[in-house]
């Protein structure tokens, strides 16, 4: 299928460690963003706690695994297994990280969403709130939500599902929330938009085409925001992913950062520094962690020294590359 003209073409979004350290400071620094992070801290281990009970056991049952036994097969090839008994002690823990995958993305939502002041929307499939997540009334406009795990998960029924949820269901949005203005974000809660499948991009390309041309005030060509006007009602449509969605969800251009620091307090306590002469099998990962770029007296209160490598690890999924220094400052 060709490249539609009017898709962007994203650059490559990189972070530096000494930007992340920065915006750290600042957060520390700032006596209502440490409240908010305690408070997330606080929820975060609360649902954490729970989920992780209700996962798979020791005692689940084989025929609840849904396992592919072609997979199973390979992977025993690969391992050299001789024994059922050696497959069994892998196949637990890829099922964890499966139940962890199709819940975790609404544990997160459920815990951060309240704390900025956004309602989070559990409306049943096919009513006029099914393809909300999230809302807030501010003014006159309603800002509403949808939010998916990763960047790769639409596909294009998907995508026109969506954009026809939305032409369908904004002026009625509208009516009930008595707002003028309606601003809708399709939102992924990590990665870049160079890593989209660009099916969220389709959602508005879908919208641009199934509307009156009269109809469409932006177009989305180029880029990752389309408007309209149906019954007297404004609609802007956005994709945000990763830091960008964060960073809007909470109002704040250190929101990503107040999450992202809750969240490793509430899952990793803080210990020694992994050993320098640890040989990984994933080879980038000891660059990833390196605490090289942290002056030695560097010191916040809400991470200890320890917990950087697992903000470094965090971040690495919010960005396309993790440099060590601020590049932007290299002439």
């Amino acid at each position: 299928m060709p490249r539609h003209e009017g898709l962007p073409r994203p650059a490559k979004f990189t972070l530096s460690k000494t930007a992340l350290l920065e915006t750290l400071a600042a957060v520390d620094r700032d006596k209502d963003a440490t409240a908010r992070i305690l408070k997330l801290e606080t929820n975060f281990r609360e649902k954490i706690q729970s989920h992780v009970g209700s996962l798979p056991t020791s005692e689940a049952e084989f025929r609840k695994f849904n396992t592919n036994p072609f997979v199973l097969m390979i992977h025993t090839f690969k391992k050299q297994y001789r024994h059922i008994s050696q497959i069994e002690e892998d196949i637990l823990p890829a099922k964890v990280f499966s139940s962890m995958e199709t819940s975790a993305g609404r544990m997160v939502e459920a815990v951060v969403l309240p704390v900025y002041r956004w309602q989070s929307v559990a409306s049943a499939m096919h009513t006029v709130y099914s393809v909300i997540d999230g809302k807030k009334k501010s003014g006159s406009t309603l800002c509403l939500a949808t939010l998916k795990s990763g960047p790769r998960c639409l596909n294009d029924e998907m995508s026109e599902n969506i954009a026809d949820a939305i032409i369908t269901n904004s002026t009625e949005w509208a009516a009930q929330a008595k707002a003028k203005r309606i601003d809708f974000t399709y939102g992924v809660l990590y990665g870049t938009k160079k890593q989209s499948n660009k099916k969220d991009w389709h959602i508005l390309r879908n919208i641009a085409e199934k509307l009156p041309a009269s109809a469409i005030k932006v177009k989305p060509n180029q880029g990752w925001t389309c408007e309209y006007e149906k019954d007297d009602v404004k609609v802007v449509v956005t994709v945000r992913i990763g830091i960008e969605l964060w960073n809007y969800i909470t109002g704040r251009d250190l929101g990503f950062m107040e999450m992202c620091a809750a969240l490793i307090r509430a899952c990793v306590s803080p210990s020694d520094t992994q050993p320098k002469d640890h040989k990984f099998t994933i080879v980038d990962l000891k660059e990833i962690i390196s605490l090289g770029p942290v002056p030695s007296n560097f010191n916040v209160s809400i991470l200890q020294r320890s917990q950087l490598e697992w903000l470094f690890f965090f971040a690495r999924h919010f960005c396309d590359q993790l440099l060590d220094e601020d590049m932007t400052a290299v002439p």
